[in-house]
């Protein structure tokens, strides 16, 4: 394995790189507010090279006991498909094994589907007997 995973607040100037490198603006353009946000987390994960470059992160939102939301989870495009995020991903569900669910929203990607599905998700639509509806407002 070419990275390591630990828990840990990186430097905003780190931050607002990843954040810029995945394409998600609106965060990096606000550092101060982004670093506020990453600390206020309930749980974050990283990973870094083998240099110490951080080339991806996990961070999730909880009560602590009956939900847990993942906020983010990102890997520079350059390092996807290498096991990063299911490395991120399984440290995050094992951590949260008494919590009761796990929320998260993501493109509607066929790839994001499998992802996700491999890690035991349900999209929620699909939930049975009754599917479930996810509604988001945005500002």
């Amino acid at each position: 394995m070419g990275f390591t995973v630990t828990d840990e607040i990186p430097a905003v100037d780190e931050l607002v790189e990843l954040y810029r490198t995945v394409g998600w603006t609106a965060y990096a353009a606000d550092p101060a507010r982004l670093l506020a946000a990453v600390r206020a987390s309930h749980t974050v994960l990283t990973a870094r090279s083998e240099t110490g470059t951080l080339i991806g992160l996990l961070r999730t939102v909880s009560d602590g006991l009956t939900i847990v939301y993942i906020q983010d989870i990102l890997i520079t495009p350059s390092q996807q498909r290498a096991g990063i995020g299911g490395t991120l991903l399984d440290a995050v569900i094992a951590r949260t094994d008494g919590i009761r669910q796990m929320v998260l929203l993501t493109d509607d990607e066929a790839a994001q589907r499998a992802f996700y599905e491999s890690r035991g998700f349900t999209e929620a639509h699909d939930i049975a007997p009754n599917p479930l509806r996810s509604f988001v407002l945005l500002r």
